[in-house]
């Protein structure tokens, strides 16, 4: 039998965009817009045209660069009360933005009307038949988003329902019912679409618009879905206000891998992990690494048990194929690490290792024994790598730093402050000394290795740091405390983390640093390798 098809709502960049500390820039919004445009996203939210100058610039760039498969929609809400919609200036620019999809949202909640509009309850019934009578007039086509659906239904069923067969009776196609508080349970939901279906009946098709204020959004998207519902409204990564939306990452996943539905073709499901990524990078967010399906721990293997039976049936300790979603199996190097771990990793990197070989249990004892100086390989891949290149004596020293001093000044308030980095880099036998400013003391030393490098390798321009962690080990010491420097880097396509400890921060920041530039130039010299091989 065919799967049933859903259609998958994204507004990520209307909804999504009124997540706190997130803010798109108008080429943000286009570059997410064609991202799931190729995710295969049938319905995209662009904004509400006339809210801001963005929105209107956005709809306008892109009929300059239109989406291959998506309908863009604008958003707005029903006529304000007392006036036609064909008077209400508020709705001419929304059909100026010239999609063929609006979605209106209207009251659902008598509180909201008598409360939040000032009107009467046949005054709110009347702007919502006569705003999309009207849009229906000018060739558009309308999705129906009912606000505070749950709540109004669950107070007054009568008067919910009369705003759902008057958004229908004037021409709506698709009915949303929105838990916009957030507060509605899994089985409620499935109880009040399957009732919603029975008193309309299915000539008009449901979707559903969850918010996470009970940590319940994709699970009430599931709900609503074996209600009945056929339309899946959320945002990428589940940005949104206050608690956010239902994550379009997990509904999609366990709406087609566990439950049988279509929501994208095979193809388009597996770029959902480098969708999410992208995202989150245009949105300046940091990825959440414990993620569902899609974040970097979502199939990663720590204990030495889980990683030897994995290796034999990932069945073992996966619920899915990590391939499924676009992700990849991690095996996670730790002080719990056994030797299966160390081999699995090791292949990770293109390094194959047999347990009989001496290396092997070399770089396990290698592995615990920095970890309990403080090391941590878990979230330091790179300088695993490097770890296992040296035991193996394949690790190459593109260059030596044969000693630095930093020196940090502060004329007047924490603005003032500044930092002065010198470095003696060695590379092909030729010293090189270099000096250079920073507004700090890893800036400073970031900046005077590269100084001191760039020339011999012009790649070390494309590496740049992009987080940096710092952790006291053992507060108890106070400033003498040993401290663990993470230190996040990429070249715009790869990233990999390096780690340094030191009872000196700023050694421990040295060590991360330099490693980090090494395996920069690690990855561009096998880079260059692949392209001359094939």
């Amino acid at each position: 039998m065919t799967a049933k098809r859903l259609s998958i709502y994204d507004t990520t960049l209307r909804d999504g965009a009124q997540c706190e500390g997130l803010s798109l820039s108008l080429e943000d919004k286009l570059r997410i817009a064609h991202q799931l445009d190729r995710l295969g996203v049938p319905f995209i939210e662009g904004g509400w045209p006339g809210a801001n100058p963005k929105d209107v610039k956005f709809f306008w760039q892109l009929k300059e660069q239109p989406l291959t498969q998506a309908e863009v929609v604008a958003f707005c809400s029903t006529r304000r009360p007392g006036r036609t919609a064909a008077d209400d200036p508020m709705l001419q620019p929304i059909l100026a933005a010239g999609t063929g999809w609006i979605t209106l949202f209207g009251k659902s909640w008598d509180l909201h009307v008598t409360e939040g509009l000032n009107t009467s309850l046949e005054e709110n019934l009347a702007m919502i038949q006569d705003t999309i009578e009207y849009f229906r007039s000018q060739g558009r086509r309308i999705i129906y988003d009912a606000e505070h659906w749950f709540d109004g239904y669950k107070l007054n069923p009568s008067y919910a329902l009369k705003t759902l067969k008057a958004a229908a009776d004037a021409g709506a196609e698709w009915l949303t019912l929105c838990d916009t508080n957030g507060g509605t349970l899994p089985h409620e939901v499935t109880q009040i679409v399957s009732e919603v279906i029975a008193e309309l009946g299915e000539s008009v098709p449901l979707g559903i618009h969850t918010h996470n204020d009970s940590e319940m959004a994709v699970a009430n998207a599931v709900a609503a879905v074996l209600g009945g519902a056929t339309m899946v409204q959320g945002t990428i990564n589940g940005y949104g206000e206050r608690c956010g939306n239902a994550n379009l990452c997990s509904a999609i996943a366990n709406l087609q891998l566990k439950l049988g539905y279509h929501c994208l073709d095979d193809d388009q499901l597996a770029q959902l992990t480098e969708t999410s990524r992208f995202v989150s990078e245009v949105v300046n967010l940091a990825p959440n690494d414990r993620a569902a399906f899609v974040g970097r721990s979502a199939f990663a293997h720590k204990g030495g048990i889980h990683v030897s039976a994995v290796q034999r049936n990932p069945l073992t300790y996966e619920h899915i194929r990590p391939e499924a979603v676009g992700n990849q199996r991690r095996i996670v190097i730790s002080d719990q690490s056994g030797l299966s771990n160390v081999l699995a990793k090791a292949r990770n990197f293109g390094i194959n290792l047999d347990k009989t070989d001496p290396a092997s249990r070399e770089i396990l004892d290698r592995l615990k024994g920095l970890e309990h100086e403080g090391y941590q390989f878990e979230a330091a891949e790179a300088s695993f790598d490097l770890l296992v290149r040296e035991a193996l004596g394949q690790r190459e020293r593109f260059f030596d730093v044969k000693g630095f001093q930093v020196h940090c000044t502060q004329a007047g308030g924490h603005e003032d402050s500044n930092a002065l980095a010198t470095v003696k880099v060695a590379v092909n036998g030729q010293d090189s000394l270099q000096a250079a400013e920073g507004n700090g003391p890893v800036s400073a030393l970031d900046a005077a290795l590269r100084k001191a490098l760039v020339n011999q390798f012009p790649a070390i321009a494309e590496c740049h740091l992009v987080d940096y962690k710092v952790r006291i080990l053992d507060s108890q010491s106070g400033t003498s405390a040993k401290t663990r420097v993470l230190l996040e880097s990429t070249n715009g396509h790869d990233r990999w983390t390096t780690v340094g400890v030191s009872a000196n921060i700023i050694d421990a920041s040295y060590q991360a640093v330099v490693e980090g530039l090494e395996y920069g130039l690690l990855l561009q010299k096998n880079a260059k390798k692949v392209i001359q091989t094939s």
